[in-house]
């Protein structure tokens, strides 16, 4: 559930970087700041960056410890 809530909250982060930035030619089509796709990237945004930042943080604990756990028991299983 992380991996996929860090990626979704990127994911909507970078939705409204990309249509308010408008440097591509669909992002133009899309309207500037005040548009309707631009106000549902706000939404997005605002409901994409707790998940990015609180999912990242745990998935870095998880990632330390599962090297941890990797170099506690790698001498069990070489004997096993």
């Amino acid at each position: 559930v992380a991996i996929s809530a860090s990626n979704i909250g990127g994911a909507w982060d970078n939705a409204k970087k990309y249509i308010e930035a408008g440097a591509l030619e669909h992002a133009k089509t899309l309207g500037p700041k005040g548009s309707d796709p631009h106000k549902a990237a706000v939404i997005g945004d605002t409901i994409g960056d707790p998940l990015k930042d609180t999912s990242g943080l745990s998935l870095n604990i998880w990632i330390k410890l599962m090297a941890v756990e990797s170099l506690v028991f790698a001498p069990f299983f070489a004997t096993r």
